[in-house]
């Protein structure tokens, strides 16, 4: 034993750090600085207490965030003890010590995230220990938020609790110079779960699941196949019969199915690798990446019909790697259930709601805690525009600006459905929920509220609703007791999104486009300009309001809001066009509810607006999912066309732009003959160019020079790009999303923020 003079501290680290290697980091960093002590984890993070040569303890700390693991997030560092030791036993070392289950909940869930290089290699490497093993993981990589049931993050917290380490994996999981040192998902062949292929019965298929499984895809077959975060239907991607199939079977009749490549290789066979999407579909996330089509790649028309981009996905788990490796080529890679239900993530329930989907189920026993759909984005100027958001994102937290001095829920949409709980200045964004239309989505939103909640400790006192009373989520938000509720209106909480995702609290113009979203002069808005912080809005500006014939009928069938647009625009002479004689015999009848405004609500809805170009167009009178006419639209437009339809802006109160103007346009070079691309192609110039004035007009008014575009019509990077780059060269600075969707499934987040920064005002 040596006297000397030593210091002693204890440290508490908080943020992202518990299931991301953060105790054998510590522990592996205190021995390169010569340190003795303890790490463990407890509900608030991860306590260290290290004693040693003070300069030592000064760089272990500074290196405790400098050095963190890549997964890791650590958003405060406190040593909040210290003395001076005289006696220090030398050889002592550090130590991982028993979590502590007391305390304040402050820790935050780590994602799912994909197989790293080293578990990916070792996966399929013949003379490696866990050749084959489709559940390789270490502390780089693995399941995480969808096995955990409860904090802190041990073993015996998540789904694994029931599968014992053999005496090899033990060593591993104890060994500080091993990868998978305090893994608590480890495991192998001897001591993990296991596969099974069961047939469409419900019976054991004999052989080995992975290749048995990958023969039936080759000859054809739909297969069910067990994720991180639920089950996949899956098909090989250039068998034309398979996947119309699979198309038939899930009442899918046009939106695009994605496609799993084994690696960038292969996917490069199937799309255009665009400046940044590589590093967004090879990242630690995993997404659907949406990126423009490699003609002739092998997939088969109706995979992603009349789309010029595909959704690709690099695999998500082991099991996806050794599926795709041992098929040898590209597979349909979609959700797990039937039109409008969430997707199944138990095997009985799997079993039962795809029995006649699916002809066979690739499934094991490791239970999933939590469903999470995959997340799907698009890149937009090298950076993600998140689509869906779900696993891998979820639950990171974003940062508010000013914490609420209560906890808040805000319930988010009816579409595209999430939730939000704040606690503290963290916002904690739900998995993708669905569209709340039907008892088991609105079973799984309610679900998921209770377990989140539970899981970061959270009691909501403030909740946060769309005003739109027929809302599923706002009648659950009046449902509860005990709480105080705020109404965020609907294109206010898009834009409240948007400066939540840029950490800015405005004020901003707003650019919010969308599909429909109750205003507050009881029409339905979707196109608007609104100069907005987070604790208010005034509306400057929107399109010009049109009956949507039908009311709902109108969204499922846009060939009614070209009707209502000729209508207006022509009155009794309607223009000579393939589509006006397409619906001659109804014209008159609709055209009629228009008028008269009989189940014919006002909207300026941006969406419809490009519903009625797509319809007039000969692109389609009725969608089978929501924005698919848009979408379409998008698709057909030419790049290099730069002309665009001139678009009236009135001044007032309000700014009015006119969208019958871009419709006229269109109309005038359809008669003309033009083709679909050019027409296309002018109406989103025409209107970018509209929109870019709008906002300047509002600048002129109110000085303002920061924009905010928000709302599921900047899901197009046509229309985005265009209207970004005419506000940049004009001097503004344009706030764009990156890490929430600018759709509905960001709305929870603007309801969120709004909320939160009310309540931090008193």
């Amino acid at each position: 034993m040596t006297a000397e003079r030593h210091g002693r501290i204890r440290v508490r680290v908080e943020g992202l750090v518990q299931g991301v290697g953060f105790r054998p980091f510590v522990s592996t960093l205190a021995g390169t600085h010569d340190l003795a002590g303890f790490v463990g984890n407890d509900p608030e993070g991860v306590f260290i207490e290290a004693q040693g040569e003070p300069s030592a303890l000064r760089a272990f700390v500074a290196d405790l965030e400098r050095r963190a693991p890549p997964l890791a997030l650590v958003e405060h560092v406190a040593v909040t003890d210290t003395e001076v030791v005289t006696e220090v036993v030398a050889g002592t070392g550090f130590r991982i010590v028993a979590s502590r289950g007391e305390g304040v909940r402050q820790v935050f869930v780590p994602p799912d995230t994909p197989p790293c290089e080293s578990c990916a290699a070792e996966t399929i490497d013949p003379a490696a220990r866990r050749h084959g093993y489709a559940f390789t993981n270490c502390t780089a990589c693995g399941p995480r938020f969808t096995i955990i049931t409860d904090l802190p993050y041990d073993r015996r917290n998540t789904t694994m609790a029931g599968f014992g380490m053999c005496p090899r994996c033990s060593r591993e999981y104890l060994d500080p110079a091993d990868r998978r040192f305090h893994a608590q998902p480890v495991c192998c062949p001897a001591c993990g779960p296991s596969l099974r292929l069961l047939g469409a019965d419900g019976r054991p298929a004999p052989g080995d699941p992975v290749g048995t499984a990958a023969l039936w895809l080759a000859q054809g077959g739909i297969l069910a196949v067990k994720g991180v975060g639920g089950f996949h239907l899956a098909a090989v991607a250039g068998d034309e019969r398979a996947v119309s199939t699979l198309r038939a079977r899930k009442h899918r009749e046009g939106k695009p199915f994605a496609v799993l490549a084994a690696d960038l290789a292969a996917a490069r066979e199937l799309v255009l690798l665009t400046p940044g999407a590589e590093d967004v579909l090879a990242g630690p996330r995993r997404p659907v990446v949406l990126l423009p089509r490699r003609p002739g790649g092998p997939v088969a028309a109706s995979v992603a019909p009349g789309n010029r981009e595909l959704g690709v996905l690099l695999p998500p788990t082991p099991l996806h790697l050794l599926l795709a490796v041992r098929l040898g080529v590209p597979a349909v890679l979609t959700s797990g259930n039937r039109s409008d239900e969430p997707i199944a993530h138990r095997d009985e329930d799997a079993l039962e709601r795809l029995s006649g989907l699916a002809d066979g189920f690739l499934t094991h026993d490791r239970p999933i805690h939590v469903r999470a759909d995959d997340s799907v984005v698009r890149v937009f100027r090298g950076r993600e525009l998140p689509v869906r958001r779900s696993r891998g994102y979820v639950p990171v937290p974003l940062l508010l600006r000013r914490p609420p001095a209560r906890h808040v829920l805000a319930c988010g949409g009816e579409l595209k459905n999430t939730f939000c709980l704040v606690k503290g200045r963290h916002a904690i964004l739900s998995q993708h929920i669905g569209d709340l239309e039907g008892y088991e989505t609105l079973r799984s939103y309610t679900e998921g509220i209770g377990h989140l909640s539970r899981l970061f400790g959270v009691r909501p006192r403030l909740v946060a609703h769309d005003p739109h009373p027929e809302y599923l989520s706002t009648k659950y938000a009046f449902g509860l007791d005990d709480v105080d509720l705020v109404g965020v209106q609907h294109h206010h909480a898009h834009i409240a999104s948007c400066l939540a995702d840029n950490g800015e609290e405005g004020p901003v113009i707003g650019v919010a486009l969308d599909g429909l979203g109750l205003g507050d002069d009881g029409t339905l808005w979707g196109g608007e300009l609104l100069v907005a912080g987070l604790r208010g809005f005034e509306r400057a500006g929107h399109l010009e309001a049109l009956p949507m014939p039908g009311g709902a009928a109108a969204v499922r069938q846009p060939w009614r809001m070209g009707v209502a647009y000729l209508d207006a625009i022509y009155g009794d002479a309607p223009p000579d066009l393939p589509f006006v004689r397409r619906h001659r015999e109804r014209w008159a009848a609709v055209a009629a509810l228009a008028r008269t405004g009989t189940n014919a609500p006002l909207t300026s809805s941006a969406g419809r607006l490009f519903d009625a170009v797509a319809a007039i167009a000969g692109l389609r009178d009725r969608v089978s999912f929501e924005g698919q006419a848009a979408i379409e639209l998008e698709q057909l437009a030419d790049p290099d066309e730069r002309g665009g339809y001139p678009a009236a802006l009135t001044s007032g109160r309000e700014l009015v732009l006119s969208g019958a103007d871009l419709v006229r346009g269109a109309v005038e070079d359809l008669l003309a003959g033009a083709a679909g691309p050019l027409v296309s192609a002018r109406f989103h110039n025409g209107l970018a160019r509209v929109l870019v004035r709008a906002v300047l007009a509002v600048r002129e008014r109110t000085g303002l020079r920061d924009a905010a575009l928000s709302g599921g019509v900047f899901q197009n990077v046509v229309l985005l790009e265009r209207v970004v780059s005419g506000l940049e060269a004009a001097g503004l600075r344009v706030l764009v999303h990156s890490r929430v969707p600018p759709n509905d499934g960001g709305l929870s987040l603007g309801q969120a923020a709004v909320a939160a920064a009310l309540d931090a005002d008193g």
